[in-house]
């Protein structure tokens, strides 16, 4: 599995999300353009997928801005990358979209395939963007 842009940046800015939920303030897209060193347009495009997934809410007006839309320990890192990325899957014939592989039935590597699969998907799923947010703190305060 190779990550794009998409689902580095998307954690990331989930992960600023999560700093920011304690205050219970919104950040506006330049605020989290500027924090990643990315263009807001750019990031537009990823927070309108994160909401469709119903990971982020959006508030117009003076106060308004983007906000998580439930507690960050509440979000795994696996449905943030599902909604950015679609499939977490390392080979196609581990993917739950079904496969066009013909050899899949006698396939000497697909438990390997599927080990690390399942190893990755725990990862992910049991990781929480609060668990990021803690450990982006924590690797704060060592560089300062």
């Amino acid at each position: 599995m190779r990550l794009s842009t998409k689902g580095r940046y998307g954690i990331k800015a989930m992960v600023d999300l999560a700093i920011n939920y304690e205050c219970s303030s919104k950040l506006s897209i330049s605020q989290l353009a500027e924090k990643q060193g990315i263009s807001a347009a750019y990031l537009e495009q990823l927070i309108g997928s994160l909401r469709k997934a119903g990971l982020v809410t959006a508030s117009r007006g003076s106060q308004g801005g983007y906000s998580l839309s439930r507690a960050p320990e509440l979000i795994s890192v696996g449905a943030v990358l599902k909604a950015l990325e679609g499939s977490t899957a390392i080979v196609d014939c581990v993917g739950t979209d079904g496969t066009d592989c013909t050899n899949v039935c006698s396939c000497s590597a697909r438990p390997l395939w599927l080990k690390l699969q399942r190893g990755i998907d725990n990862v992910l799923d049991s990781t929480s963007i609060r668990d990021m947010a803690d450990d982006y703190k924590i690797q704060s305060e060592r560089m300062n």
